[in-house]
């Protein structure tokens, strides 16, 4: 009687233990995966089922820690369980965990095979893939063939895919989809083409494939073309013509396709809401959204998105707070939205409310800080996170190399173990954006012995801080290397390596660079024209102006800057005046305190030191310590001591610890025997702060820079140095070469 009742029991449990392992999925699927736990805990009792729905749901919801937690645990493991824990492991990109447990398996059957095959493709693993697939039990299996052959194309090894197709035997419309698909998600739409014309049977897969192919690379005519042609167009052909016309910009289009789909699901939806997001129009999205007679999270995300896009953030977080459930997804969209307008309090309000935050979220809120520069809450969270991924890792290399904390940023690099070409790249970005070039050179080079190949990037940063050391061996060295990489045809690093041959003075290299480029642009201008500016070429600099404009190319404020200098540096005065007329008159510039500062020292060179000071009282502008600085120096030439103490008395406020300027000053009393005043400068300096930085001085032999401090005391050969610096004063002053105040620089 008991067994019997027993037995009754466990029968009526059963439904129950069914629709709750179906919940669980369908919560999984939904991304309320918060629900779709408590859903599980609270069940009496747990088959197979109920492990492995649960496995699911973490694991698509990218929580693949809980997930492994959760299939330890199970008492009595199926081959499905094995299946689900490596599938999420591949959903969440562990291939390396997906691999462990691959071997560790008892039993595998064909979804395992091709599981791992699958993986190992997508992975771009293409030689592990093939000796799994050449292990292959059983090889009549054409789901391990089809994800062979669909691993080859989307590598573009046609040949080899074509080989494996062709020696296939049981050819199915799977297999000659995958063909296809390949050719189209590689842009090879001529093969693409003429495979489906050869396709003696197609589906509507066939057809979507090729609309979602021209699609992709742009030919909306040729998609549109295919779409109408299909026999029997279903949902997935409606949605890829309309997310192709939406994402051109064709929203009627799109909105007329959308109207025509009969049985609307919430895709549908979603991509039409997308599309109104897309092209900011917020008040048609708001409409649509409130038609929809189902929403998802992606639905309320996708709205939560709008209103971030159009800054209407008071809006999203209402729409925020109305959703039905909690999801992660539409939280971090808010997150986004806050961090954009730099409200990170507002932003932290959300995350902090949030009970399980994905690696997105955890990303979202550290990129907030770091753009803000707040590095210590940035850091708090980063060493909370318990699954970092790489752009964790990266962030906050960024954002201490953004904030000029580039020995924390050298930290976080190191203690991180993969790195990409990214995480690289940051870190020498940053070097070469505070200054730091021998150092950005020498990561550089240990990037090399990583096994990483540079990029765009790289070259650019590099180069950069060859030009700004002058190292122009290490320069040409680099310039080997961008050949043999295949990057001479880009145009950032083209600019670059004209930077690095004109700061080196090798103007004929850096023109030889510029001929060579396809299509330069003003940059390219600008380096060649500072280039020869800065070597002296004052007449060259103004005549490539003249060319830019002949060859339409307008120049920029940058542009003048190089060629007012060069004016400067060339004694030519009435060009250089002329153009800095035709800055405002011929080309609307108007002129920055950097053009000031080279029309004050222009003027000044030529001892026209009252007309130089009558341009700086006319200014629009306020003055910078540039121009100050150009009209004390002119007046240092010239012994003016009147408008020196005028142009200095300027500086002291703007620059009140700068050494130069009181050791300028002091030499112009000096020449006018005025020591009382020499000395009152001095005493200044000592009770002002100012006090003299060491000098900094390189030298580039035998491909070595080597890096001089003048007050360092470690040199092995500082007497040397000494008695060779004192010799060459002597004979310098011997020769009228030296004025007798340069002592006061020495």
């Amino acid at each position: 009687m008991k067994q019997g009742l027993k037995s009754l029991g466990e029968r009526a449990r059963r439904p129950l233990v069914f629709d709750q392992n179906v919940k669980i999925t369908q919560l999984g699927k939904l991304g309320r995966v918060e629900e779709a736990a408590k859903v599980f805990d609270r069940m009496p009792q747990h088959n197979t089922v109920s492990y492995n729905s649960m496995i699911s749901a973490y694991a698509k919801n990218g929580r693949v820690s809980d997930a492994r937690h959760l299939f330890d645990k199970i008492p009595s493991r199926n081959l499905v369980s094995w299946n689900t824990m490596i599938a999420g492991y591949l959903h969440n990109e562990r291939v390396d965990k997906a691999c462990e447990l691959f071997d560790k398996m008892p039993h595998r059957d064909v979804f395992t095979w091709t599981l791992m095959i699958t993986c190992y493709t997508r992975n771009g693993e293409l030689e592990k893939a093939r000796e799994l697939f050449d292990l292959l039990p059983d090889r009549k299996n054409r789901a391990c063939w089809n994800a062979m052959i669909s691993g080859y194309v989307k590598k573009g090894r046609f040949e080899d895919a074509r080989k494996l197709f062709d020696e296939m035997g049981d050819r199915d419309l799977v297999s000659w989809n995958s063909m296809l698909a390949g050719y189209t998600r590689n842009g090879k739409m001529c093969l693409g083409l003429r495979f489906f014309e050869e396709m003696g049977e197609r589906d509507v897969v066939s057809w979507n494939v090729m609309v979602d192919g021209y699609v992709e690379v742009g030919d909306l005519d040729s998609a549109w073309q295919f779409f109408q042609r299909i026999p029997n167009p279903n949902i997935v052909s409606q949605v890829t013509m309309l997310c192709g016309f939406s994402r051109n910009g064709r929203i009627q289009d799109a909105r007329r396709v959308f109207d025509q789909i009969t049985n609307k699901n919430v895709v549908s939806w979603n991509a039409m809401l997308a599309a109104y997001v897309q092209s900011y129009q917020i008040d048609e999205a708001v409409r649509l959204f409130t038609q929809m007679p189902e929403k998802n999270a992606v639905s309320w995300t996708t709205m939560i998105n709008g209103y971030v896009r159009v800054r209407k953030l008071n809006e999203a977080n209402k729409l925020l707070d109305s959703m039905p459930y909690n999801n992660v997804g539409a939280q971090t969209a808010m997150i986004s939205g806050y961090v954009q307008s730099e409200r990170m309090d507002e932003a932290r309000q959300i995350f902090n409310k949030i009970g399980t935050r994905d690696v997105v979220c955890w990303n979202t809120m550290i990129a907030g800080y770091t753009h803000c520069r707040r590095m210590d809450e940035a850091l708090h969270l980063f060493r909370q996170m318990l699954q970092k991924n790489i752009v964790s890792w990266n962030t906050m290399i960024y954002g201490y190399a953004q904030a000029g904390r580039m020995d924390e940023a050298r930290k976080i690099f190191e203690e991180m173990g993969e790195k990409n070409i990214v995480s690289w790249n940051t870190l020498i970005s940053g070097f070469t954006q505070n200054g730091l070039y021998v150092d950005a050179l020498g990561s550089f080079s240990l990037m090399a012995k990583d096994g990483k190949k540079p990029d765009q990037s790289t070259f650019v940063s590099g180069l950069s801080s060859c030009a700004n050391l002058a190292a122009l061996q290490v320069g040409k060295q680099l310039h080997q290397i961008v050949m043999k990489s295949g990057y001479t045809n880009d145009l950032f690093v083209s600019n670059a390596l004209i930077s690095v041959y004109a700061k080196c003075g090798r103007m004929l290299s850096a023109r030889y660079v510029f001929n060579d480029v396809d299509s330069v642009d003003v940059i390219s201008w600008n380096s060649l024209i500072s280039g020869y500016a800065f070597n002296g070429y004052g007449e060259e600099a103004v005549k490539l102006l003249q060319e830019m404009t002949v060859k339409a190319i307008t120049p920029d404020q940058v542009t003048f800057v190089g060629v007012l200098s060069a004016c400067s540096h060339a004694g030519l005065i009435d060009q250089g005046l002329n153009l800095f007329r035709s800055m405002n008159e011929e080309f609307c510039i108007e002129p920055l305190p950097e053009h000031y500062a080279c029309m004050v020292d222009l003027l000044g060179r030529a001892g026209r030191l009252e007309e130089a000071f009558k341009l700086v009282r006319e200014m629009k502008i306020e003055a910078n310590a540039g121009i100050w600085g150009a009209l004390l120096s002119a007046c240092r030439i010239h012994r003016n001591l009147e408008l020196g103490c005028v142009a200095a008395e300027k500086l002291s406020k703007l620059e009140p610890c700068k050494t130069s300027n009181y050791v300028l000053l002091s030499n112009l009393h000096a020449e006018a025997g005025r020591w009382d005043e020499v000395e009152s400068m001095r005493t200044l300096m000592r009770e002002g702060g100012a006090e003299k930085q060491p000098g900094c001085s390189w030298i580039e032999d035998k491909n070595q820079l080597h890096v001089f401090l003048s007050d360092d005391g470690v040199q092995p050969q500082l007497p040397d140095i000494s008695d060779t610096l004192n010799n060459l004063t002597a004979q310098m002053k011997t020769c009228s070469f030296m004025p007798e105040t340069l002592h006061d620089y020495v």
